[in-house]
């Protein structure tokens, strides 16, 4: 047989669309060509898969070699088709015969021995040949990443000789090794404990972690603003698989490192305020995940926010509302899931604080104005942080840990998927008519308190989603006007600005 077709993946975002490596052997001069719009990496693996066949004792065809990559329209990159071209050859030259060629997909970078080296993302190539049960080859580096997809079908490879004997049925691989799935406990465990008096901030961490509400925390150095956004990801409700799986994918474009040990937990991403938008939304020529990608389905960190570039915050806007980014090039256009929950934290004055005199209103007034208005619009919670006095600070009495307030939040979750099935920051506005309806007496107040705030609609609808998770947490079916005055009493950074301007 001169013609082979084999199936791989490409990687385009999240998303590994097939590919089909034809190879064809014709008479002629000897030459190896490879066309379907590789990029250089694409076509130097002809070297590669030369010397791997040769010094793995594979006869390579003295003949005319046409590899073509189809679709011919998709740009092909990196390594990760090697072992598709390398099988291809030993299938069109009679070297490998399997009927059932055509229900495999093969993935791996070839080292020149032959063996096979690990790609990165692996994880959405393998959950999409599982989709049509198929049975992925891949390389034994990537296994144990790749075995977190759920009801996959694949063999770990070494090199390209135990391919030929499993494709033989002379020597078997093993089919879906089972690795152990144990959580890893840090060394030094974060907990809400650590922190010492802040019960209003806690207590605003709580609602954030039960509705999935973005939160800013105001106050003078040394408060524990750092300190308490740290210990989000340990009051949070553990991820589903689902969104493990999605996260782990994202890790994988970038060659991060995702094991059993650590795929549930939360990610937390905390970039220097020195980043540039690139960084934190994703982007270059050939498009990457940004920080906010890598922080999907968990906490997006930034501290000292007036000092991050304006145009750096603001690019923020649009993900925070629709919880994907879409990249734009010339030649492509790639969707990252960026589901984060934005916790930040400023000083209320370039000084440290209003009040110390060293700065004129004017000062702090330009100071705070790098965060733009329709920024903060989209932040649900705003909380000042005061000093802790000499006596909290040295106070021996336990304080409340993570343990404690999970359970409370996962109740408060497990209430609300209850009745609308995602969290109360994700609702959209017909839902907010549907599941935070007011009575008559709370709708006047609620509208008399947002003309005197001046509260815009997406903050009014904000205040009201807050009130939502207050009422959740405490287990009640509507929201009452306790909820609505503590929903309200979260505007920390408003009331600052009005002070400052009322001077």
């Amino acid at each position: 047989m001169s013609l082979a077709k084999i199936l791989t993946r490409a990687q385009v975002g999240v998303k590994a669309p097939k590919v089909t490596v034809e190879v064809h052997l014709s008479n002629g001069l000897p030459a190896f060509i490879i066309v379907g719009l590789p990029e250089t990496s694409v076509k130097e693996s002809k070297e590669r898969v030369r010397s791997a066949l040769v010094n793995s004792g594979f006869l390579f065809p003295d003949q005319r070699i046409t590899v073509n990559l189809a679709p011919a329209d998709l740009p092909k990159e990196g390594g990760r088709y090697d072992l598709a071209i390398a099988v291809g050859i030993l299938v069109a030259s009679g070297q490998i015969q399997n009927t059932e060629i055509s229900n495999f997909e093969f993935f791996g970078e070839l080292a020149l021995s032959g063996e096979l080296s690990a790609i990165t993302a692996i994880l959405p190539s393998v959950m999409a040949a599982t989709e049509e049960n198929h049975v992925a080859y891949i390389p034994r580096g990537n296994d144990q990443l790749a075995s977190l997809v759920s009801q996959s079908n694949r063999k770990a490879v070494t090199s390209l000789q135990e391919i030929w004997l499993d494709l033989h049925g002379q020597q078997s691989l093993s089919l879906n090794i089972i690795y152990d799935h144990v959580s890893e406990q840090a060394l030094e465990q974060l907990d809400m404990s650590d922190v010492k008096g802040q019960k209003i901030a806690k207590r605003v961490l709580e609602i954030a972690a039960a509705g999935g509400h973005n939160l800013l925390f105001l106050g003078p150095p040394g408060t524990g603003k750092s300190m308490l956004a740290q210990r989000i990801p340990t009051i949070m409700p553990q991820m589903t698989t689902q969104q493990a799986l999605e996260t782990a994918a994202v890790y994988s474009l970038v060659g991060q490192s995702v094991t059993h040990q650590n795929w549930l937990n939360r990610p937390f991403r905390s970039p220097h305020h020195t980043c540039s938008a690139v960084a934190l939304v994703g982007g270059s020529s050939n498009p990457k995940p940004g920080e906010i990608s890598l922080a999907h389905n968990g906490i997006l960190f930034l501290d000292e926010l007036p000092e991050f570039d304006r145009k750096v915050l603001d690019s923020l806007r649009t993900p925070m509302e629709t919880g994907q980014v879409t990249i734009s090039r010339a030649a492509r256009q790639v969707d990252f899931p960026a589901n984060f929950q934005l916790v930040a934290a400023l000083n209320p004055s370039p000084t440290g604080h209003h009040s110390d005199k060293r700065a004129t209103p004017d000062q702090v007034l330009k100071y705070l104005s790098k965060v733009s208005g329709p920024f903060l619009d989209r932040i649900d919670l705003q909380v000042e942080l005061p000093r802790l006095t000499t006596e909290e600070l040295q106070s021996t009495q336990p304080e409340e840990s993570s343990a404690d307030i999970r359970m409370r939040v996962e109740k408060a979750v497990q209430f609300a998927y209850q009745r609308q099935e995602k969290n109360n920051a994700a609702l959209s506005t017909k839902e907010l008519q549907l599941h935070c309806a007011l009575s008559k007496a709370d709708a006047m107040f609620l509208g008399k308190a947002a003309e005197k705030l001046a509260l815009s609609p997406r903050s009014y609808h904000k205040v009201l989603k807050v009130a939502r998770t207050i009422a959740d947490l405490n287990l009640q079916e509507d929201i009452d006007l306790a909820s609505l005055k503590e929903a309200l009493s979260y505007r920390a950074f408003e009331r600052l600005l009005a002070q400052l301007t009322a001077y």
